[in-house]
């Protein structure tokens, strides 16, 4: 069989999605954020709504999102991705609209546009990655940095007593009546992927219904803010991440699960 048979349309299993750019991506070796881009703009495209969906992203690995998602994006101050979203949609309301959000970004200096905007019950979707720790600026404890967790700002791990304990802030906001649909997965095996890319699709289609807000968080790795290699840091979030942070849906058609 020549090459040429082999690469024709009826043979191809994968090809990779027109919305995202061809710029290599430029996060460290063994992060999720390029998974979950990918996956995101995998479901903009196979629901054929890429020239009417929005991003948003704002300070930190998110801002990068700029240079490969291949749509209409702009950018927020630090935290404050919910409100710019919030005006998009209001100004057009028939287009999509989801802001790509970290933990620190989302759940610290931005607390207050998330918990406003999902009380709100704004018909956007959030797509908030939890690593536990600010990423770009410096290593830095997060809200969600956990119990004993080294840090640049916490170099002897984060202590309870003093700094608190580590905030679901998932859970929190599946308890408001304006979000529709609450989910966390995770992009560090092919199934969770699958899971993942599943999850982000029910968000976009609840924004499509009109139902209010999807929010879906992603517990990912960050390898060189927590001084690992990549596979190391994927054992060490399943094995300390995810039993406080555990997978799976919290909120579905507006209830609790």
């Amino acid at each position: 069989m020549e090459i040429i048979d082999i690469i024709k349309p009826e043979n191809l299993i994968y090809t990779k999605t027109k919305n995202m750019t061809d710029k290599h991506l430029s996060y460290c070796p063994g992060c999720g954020h390029g998974t979950a881009h990918n996956i995101t703009m995998e479901v903009v495209e196979e629901m054929g709504i890429t020239a009417d969906t929005i991003g948003v992203a704002p300070v930190g690995c998110s801002v990068l999102a700029y240079e490969f998602m291949n749509i209409d994006m702009t950018q927020a101050a630090h935290g404050r991705a919910p409100a710019v979203a919030t005006g998009i949609k209001r100004v057009y309301p028939d287009k999509f609209v989801f802001t790509y959000q970290g933990d620190g970004d989302l759940a610290a200096i931005g607390g207050n546009e998330t918990l406003h905007a999902c009380n709100r019950g704004e018909n956007i979707v959030i797509i908030f990655v939890n690593n536990g720790i600010y990423g770009m600026t410096g290593g830095q404890m997060a809200p969600t940095t956990l119990d004993g967790m080294r840090t640049s700002t916490s170099p002897y791990g984060r202590e309870i007593e003093t700094m608190g304990s580590p905030l679901k802030i998932t859970e929190l906001i599946a308890q408001l009546p304006g979000v529709h649909y609450v989910t966390r997965q995770a992009v560090h095996t092919a199934q969770a992927v699958r899971k993942a890319k599943r999850a982000i699709r029910k968000a976009f289609e609840v924004q499509k219904d009109k139902k209010g807000l999807a929010f879906v968080e992603i517990v990912s790795n960050c390898n060189s803010g927590w001084k690992m290699e990549p596979v190391a840091s994927n054992e060490w979030m399943v094995e300390h991440m995810f039993p406080y942070f555990p997978l799976g849906d919290i909120k579905v058609n507006g209830k609790l699960k």
